[in-house]
């Protein structure tokens, strides 16, 4: 796992994580562990427990093994609507917008924790930065937008919350390449402008890996490969599966 030089704890330690649904494990001895400032990308096929581990870090579906580490802090027997205020923020997979709010309402849900409103204005003012759009549109319901903004109110939605950790579950998903291409170019700008630890989920693995500084491989619940980056990319199993090269 990766660790900072300096011997830094990590933000986030999961060890031995398991999560299973009616008797079959989603997630089994899942350990992941991102430093502050980090960018870690999740990938793997459908149904390897990508989202299901998500799930288990914001306290969503109960955990059958394994702990959790939040600075340090045990996180399991934390309730999931305390660890927002933690710092730790979900956009989760598919949007999941408020249709009938506006979309400066939308945002505005999001700075429920106590730092995201100490810091709504200038957040506010972040997220108008990242993504105009959002500010020319404050006043529409966020159900008639497209999918592509739709995704930028759930990111700004996620931001609002001031947090320490922005976890993205499949970003691009139902996107058009060029729109899926602006929302992964402002997640790298968030990283690198704002120095904001990521987790991201993603299927777009080629693109997703090159922005991260670490990624994980999950398959059938289980993590089958790990490392830089490039180390991925350049793994003969990654190729073939997720890139769809094949080596002649």
């Amino acid at each position: 796992m990766p660790e900072a030089a300096s011997g830094t704890p990590p933000m986030l330690d999961i060890r031995d994580l398991s999560v299973a649904y009616g008797g079959l494990h989603a997630l089994q001895g899942v350990s992941l562990s991102l430093m502050p400032g980090q960018f870690i990308t999740v990938v793997g096929p459908n149904g390897a427990g990508k989202t299901t581990l998500f799930k288990a870090i914001c306290g969503v579906v109960p955990t059958a093994g394994g702990s959790v580490a939040w600075q340090g802090t045990p996180l399991l027997a934390r309730r999931a609507a305390e660890r927002a205020h933690l710092g730790i923020a979900h956009v989760p997979e598919g949007r999941q917008v408020f249709r009938t709010l506006t979309v400066h309402e939308n945002l505005e849900m999001g700075a429920y924790p106590r730092a995201g409103r100490e810091k709504w204005a200038h957040t506010l003012d972040r997220i108008h930065t990242l993504f105009p759009i959002l500010a020319e549109r404050a006043t529409q319901l966020a159900g008639t937008l497209s999918g592509g903004e739709q995704q930028m109110v759930a990111i700004g939605r996620g931001l609002a919350c001031a947090p320490r950790l922005l976890m993205l579950d499949e970003p691009s998903m139902g996107l058009a390449p060029a729109v899926a291409e602006t929302i992964f170019d402002r997640i790298a700008q968030i990283h690198k402008e704002d120095g904001l630890a990521i987790l991201l989920v993603e299927q777009r693995v080629a693109e997703a890996l090159e922005l991260s500084d670490y990624g994980y491989v999950l398959e059938t619940g289980r993590v089958v490969l790990k490392g830089p980056y490039q180390t991925l990319l350049a793994d003969d199993s990654v190729r073939r599966s997720y890139l769809g090269i094949t080596e002649q």
